[in-house]
C-alpha cells in the first residue's frame, strides 16, 4: 500500500471534486476528503511498528528528474508520522469549525476549502519527503495555498500580512536552494554523482567552513518558518489577519515544519556545524522564549496574543532540539503535537468569540462566563494546556525540555523555566479580561454559547489534550526510537549523572 502518496493525493483528489462541486456542496466534499485522509493516516500510523530497525517506514521510491539526481521518494519515521497524524486531524477540525466563515464574503467559499485541502496535501508532502530536492519543492509550494488563504480570506489589513508572510519565507527558501546546490555539488565530487536522497547526503564528509556555510543556508530558512526571534515579525501579522481556521493550521502546522527541518536536515545532514552554532542557537531559543511572551502580555488583540505566545512556545522547541539530549529532543517533538493542538483550541474558541463579537480586542469582551460558560469553560482548558498546567498535554513535553536541558545547561534551563511564569501570565490576564466580571450589553447581546457544530468541532482537540496529558507514552513509543537513532548519527550520548550511584 503507497500510503504516504495516496495521503499526498487524496486531498487533491477533493480539492477538484470540490471545485466541481461549486459553492452549495463545497464544503460537504471538503470535509469528506479531510476525513477520508484522517482515515487513511490513523490506519498507517497503527501499521507503523515503532519497534523497527529501520530509520524510515513506508518508504517509496520513483525516478523524477535523473539529469541531476532528484527522485520522488518519501518515507516516515517516528517523528514525521506524529506530524502527518497531527495535521490531518486539524484539517477536518478546522473545516467544521469554520463552516460559515466565508459567507457574505466577496471570495468564494469553494476557492477557501480548495486552498485548504491544498495545503493539507502539500503538509503531508513536506513531512513525507526523502529526498531533499523534493522537501524543498514541497517546502516552497506550501506558501502559496496559504498566501492566497491570508491574502484573499483574511482581515483588513490581509494583503499586507500575507506579502510580509511570502517575502520572509521566499528569502529564507532562496539561502536555503544556495544551500541545496551546494550539496549537490558535494556529492558529485565525493561520490562521482549528484544525488539529493536524504539517506546518501547524510554519510558524506565535509570541511568545516564548508558545513558551516551549508548549515547556516538551511537554518535561516528554518528559523523564519519556525519562526525563531529576530526573523519572526511576519507571524503576529499574518496569524491576526488569517481567518481562525487558517491561522490554526498556519501555527499549528506550517511553523512545526522550521523545528522538523532542523532535526530532520540540520542534525543528520551537518552534525559537526550543528554542535558549533549549538550556543547561539540556545540564546536565541531563550530570546524567543522570554520576548515573545513579554510582547504576548502587552497584547490588545486576541490573535496577536496567541501568535506571541507561540514564539515563546517555538522557543523551548528549539532549546530542546540543540540541548542534545534524549529528553530535550523527545520533549520538543512531543511539544510540536501538543502546540498543535492547544493553540488549535485557543484560536478556534476565539474564532468563536470574534464571529459572534465582531471584535477580535479583549477589551470589547468581559463577562462571557456568565452568557456562555461552557465557551469560557472550553477557553479556559485551552489555555491552561498553552501554560503547561499537569494534567495537560503541553506539561510533559516542557517538563522532558527543560528536564533534558538542565542535564547539559542547567544555567539556561533555569532561564527558560522564566517563560512558564509568564506564560500564567498571559494566559490568566486573557482570560480575566475577556472571560469573568459583568458583562456589557453588547456581549449580552451578541455572545451566544457553543451550538452543536461547534461542540462537534473543539471537542475531539480538548479530549486530545486531556488524553496526552496522561498518557504522553502513546507518542512518545513512536517518537523515542527515532530520536535515539537521530543522535546515534549526531555522535551524542546524553550526559551521565554528575553522581555516579555506588554498589553496597
Amino acid at each position: 500500500m503507497p500510503w504516504l502518496t495516496l495521503l499526498i493525493v487524496l486531498p487533491l483528489v477533493g480539492a477538484v471534486v470540490a471545485w466541481i462541486a461549486g459553492d452549495r456542496l463545497a464544503r460537504q466534499v471538503g470535509l469528506i476528503a479531510a476525513l477520508a485522509t484522517f482515515g487513511v493516516a490513523l490506519a498507517m500510523g497503527i501499521a507503523y511498528q515503532a519497534s523497527s530497525t529501520s530509520f524510515l517506514q513506508f518508504t517509496e521510491t520513483h525516478q523524477w528528474i535523473p539529469a541531476f539526481g532528484a527522485s520522488y521518494s518519501v518515507g516516515v519515521d517516528g517523528i514525521a508520522l506524529v506530524l502527518i497524524l497531527m495535521s490531518t486531524i486539524l484539517v477536518p477540525i478546522t473545516l467544521l469549525a469554520g463552516w460559515h466563515e466565508m459567507e457574505g464574503g466577496q471570495a468564494t467559499i469553494k476557492g477557501y476549502i480548495v486552498l485548504t485541502l491544498v495545503l493539507e496535501s502539500m503538509m503531508v508532502g513536506v513531512f513525507a519527503a526523502t529526498d531533499v530536492f523534493l522537501f524543498y519543492v514541497f517546502f516552497e509550494a506550501i506558501l502559496i495555498p496559504m498566501y492566497f488563504l491570508i491574502g484573499r480570506y483574511g482581515g483588513p489589513k490581509r494583503q499586507y500580512a500575507s506579502i510580509k508572510f511570502l517575502v520572509y519565507s521566499l528569502l529564507g527558501g532562496l539561502l536555503m536552494l544556495a544551500s541545496l546546490i551546494g550539496l549537490w555539488v558535494q556529492a558529485k565530487q565525493q561520490l562521482g554523482h549528484g544525488t539529493f536522497d536524504w539517506a546518501t547526503l547524510s554519510t558524506l564528509k565535509f570541511d568545516g567552513s564548508t558545513e558551516k556555510w551549508l548549515f547556516a543556508g538551511f537554518f535561516v530558512a528554518f528559523a523564519v518558518k519556525a519562526p525563531l526571534v529576530p526573523v519572526h515579525t511576519w507571524l503576529p501579522d499574518a496569524a491576526a489577519e488569517a481567518t481562525p481556521g487558517s491561522a490554526t493550521l498556519m501555527v499549528g502546522v506550517l511553523d512545526k515544519i522550521g523545528t522538523f527541518g532542523m532535526l530532520r536536515y540540520l542534525l543528520v545532514l551537518f552534525p559537526a556545524a550543528s554542535l558549533w552554532a549549538t550556543p547561539a542557537i540556545i540564546v536565541l531559543s531563550l530570546i524567543s522564549i522570554i520576548y515573545g511572551a513579554l510582547l504576548a502580555i502587552g497584547q490588545s488583540d486576541i490573535k496577536r496574543l496567541i501568535a506571541y505566545t507561540s514564539i515563546s512556545h517555538f522557543g523551548f522547541i528549539t532549546l530542546g532540539i540543540f540541548a542534545f539530549t534524549s529528553q530535550g529532543q523527545s520533549g520538543a517533538t512531543l511539544y510540536m503535537v501538543n502546540h498543535g493542538f492547544s493553540t488549535a483550541a485557543l484560536f478556534l474558541v476565539a474564532g468563536f468569540l470574534i464571529s459572534r463579537r465582531g471584535s477580535r480586542f479583549i477589551e470589547d469582551f468581559g463577562g462571557v462566563n456568565k452568557v456562555a460558560p461552557l465557551m469560557a469553560g472550553t477557553f479556559l482548558l485551552a489555555g491552561l494546556s498553552s501554560l503547561a498546567l499537569p494534567g495537560m498535554s503541553s506539561f510533559v513535553s516542557e517538563f522532558l525540555v527543560l528536564q533534558g536541558t538542565f542535564t547539559r545547561y542547567p544555567s539556561e534551563a533555569v532561564i527558560a523555566t522564566t517563560g512558564i511564569i509568564l506564560a500564567a501570565l498571559y494566559i490568566l490576564l486573557m482570560y480575566q479580561r475577556t472571560m469573568t466580571g459583568m458583562p456589557s450589553d453588547e456581549v449580552t447581546s451578541t455572545v451566544t454559547e457553543l451550538n452543536k457544530r461547534e461542540l462537534v468541532a473543539i471537542a475531539p482537540v480538548i479530549a486530545v489534550i486531556i488524553a496526552l496529558g496522561f498518557v504522553p507514552q502513546t507518542l512518545l513509543n513512536i517518537i523515542n526510537p527515532t530520536v535515539n537513532k537521530t543522535m546515534q548519527v549526531v555522535a551524542v550520548a546524553d550526559p551521565k549523572p554528575a553522581v555516579e550511584g555506588t554498589n553496597s
